[in-house]
């Protein structure tokens, strides 16, 4: 069945307004929030209910073409780039909250509920959702499972797979099951665990149970501001070292600073160098009795200037400048290219030295805001595409900070995924037999290779594919682990 065929299918099932082929319309959706990537999908497919999103793909199953899934497109590592001959699922339709239950600390969501709205429903029920990534105003909750999305308060809260105990999946055959449920753990194999983080390749959420957490009886925030990154850097370690693990550490360096001002007005201390943000909640006596040793670790790395938030405006407005730090640095550059490693917070002072030093040797510019507190970087590399040869040594800075991650023993990612992106530095991090390892997860859920194909994965392995760096039979096929389907 071809495209043509398979809208003509699609529109009888769903509506003829649910099923997109015009050209312009689905230029809409040719990218994510990695707008360096475009694929122009064959087809968008807008499914109302998770009975429709299944439909989609039981169809694209029976054809033999590949589809993927996208919310509402804030991924920054190409997890929801379309394939070029294929349908792009979208599930921004299906936002409804299906249930609330503050007594058992569990909300039941569709995928394209908004994460802030979450915490907004559950507030006057004294509760909220912990994980808040900086897009929490449009993001959405099925995005957030596929990438196991983070946030500033991962720190003290964790990752989106620490707040999911249920999903209903629709697997790429097109069935739907379910995989967890509203207890905190179930017997067996950790199904639920595989699913969160995938990127879209083992299916499509259409039903989330999240863990609710209850609001803090205490909230307090802090700005330190430091002359310079290794000053911000040691403070920040000797904070964790001191056993207080702060709801949030933040950092930004002067050039984010500088691009949060020009954007917000944010107000941070001039002449900073770096600034932390540094949250604080829980008990009122342990809330109290950390924020006095915070203010002593900063005191004594350095900080020239401290504020404190005396009120909740205060603490939005300190927030501010680091939750627009993104889209500040439009002020300061037409282009940037967003990194999104992780190294050991000890390591922090002089991986910021080296990237300095690998900028300066390129001529490029490079602001760094990130998650200090687990070592969490986001350096974003300035450049202008209209100068000849300004976006490619932004790559090449790009993937060096990748490598000064990987060199000091830290990740290529730490809550934006792997996607298109970063695909081919998962051999620097991982072997030939862990990659193939991962991939046999994926022939057991998609033997077709159909749902989110080219992503996470450098070569095409397994599930019938044939291995660009191997001509002889896989060792894991002959020893009988594996199967080639």
């Amino acid at each position: 069945m071809g495209i043509d065929a398979l809208a003509v299918r699609l529109r009888a099932e769903m509506g003829p307004n649910q099923v997109l082929t015009d050209r312009q319309q689905l230029r809409t959706y040719e990218c994510d929030g990695l707008a360096h990537y475009r694929v122009i999908p064959a087809l968008v497919a807008l499914p109302h209910t998770a009975a429709e999103v299944a439909a989609v793909v039981r169809a694209c199953a029976g054809a033999g073409v590949p589809f993927v899934a996208r919310g509402s497109g804030t991924g920054l590592s190409g997890g929801a780039l379309p394939h070029a001959e294929g349908v792009l699922i979208v599930t921004s339709q299906l936002r409804e909250i299906l249930s609330l239950r503050p007594e058992d600390e569990r909300a039941v969501v569709q995928p394209g509920v908004i994460n802030l709205q979450v915490s907004t429903v559950s507030k006057e029920h004294g509760y909220y959702y912990a994980p808040d990534p900086s897009s929490q105003q449009i993001c959405s909750i099925g995005g957030n499972v596929a990438e196991n999305a983070g946030g500033a308060h991962c720190l003290k809260y964790g990752f989106t797979t620490n707040h999911v105990t249920g999903l209903e999946v629709v697997t790429p055959d097109g069935d739907r099951v379910r995989l967890g449920g509203a207890a905190p753990d179930t017997p067996g194999y950790d199904l639920l665990g595989a699913f969160v983080g995938s990127e879209g390749t083992l299916g499509v959420a259409t039903e989330v149970t999240v863990r609710l957490t209850r609001l803090p009886e205490t909230v307090r925030t802090l700005l330190a501001a430091f002359h310079g990154t290794d000053q911000a850097g040691a403070a920040t370690s000797a904070i964790i070292a001191a056993g207080v693990v702060p709801a949030a550490i933040e950092m930004m360096d002067a050039l984010s600073i500088e691009a949060a001002e020009a954007a917000v007005h944010c107000g941070y201390p001039a002449g900073a160098g770096a600034v932390l943000i540094v949250e604080l909640d829980g008990p009122s006596a342990e809330v109290a009795a950390q924020f006095d040793e915070v203010t002593r670790l900063c005191d004594a790395n350095g900080a020239f200037e401290t504020r404190v938030a005396a009120d909740d405006d205060e603490r939005q407005l300190i927030w501010r400048g680091r939750k627009s730090a993104f889209a500040a640095v439009g002020r300061i550059s037409p282009d940037y290219i967003v990194q999104d490693g992780v190294i050991p917070r000890t390591a922090l002072p002089e991986v910021l030295r080296r990237i300095d030093e690998v900028a300066s040797s390129h001529g490029v510019r490079v602001a760094n805001v990130f998650h200090a507190g687990d070592g969490n970087l986001h350096p974003l590399v300035l450049f202008d595409a209209r100068v000849p040869g300004e976006e490619g040594r932004a790559e090449t800075v790009s993937g060096a900070i990748i490598d000064l991650c990987i060199e000091y023993g830290g990740s290529i990612t730490g809550e934006h995924g792997v996607g298109v992106e970063k695909a081919h530095y998962m051999p620097r991090m991982f072997t030939d037999t862990d990659l193939d390892t991962m991939q046999l997860v994926r022939c057991a859920f998609d033997p077709g290779g159909l749902a989110n194909p080219g992503k996470i994965f450098p070569t095409p392995r397994l599930c019938g594919e044939r291995p660009g760096r191997r001509t002889g039979p896989h060792p894991l096929q002959e020893s009988g682990v594996a199967e080639i389907f």
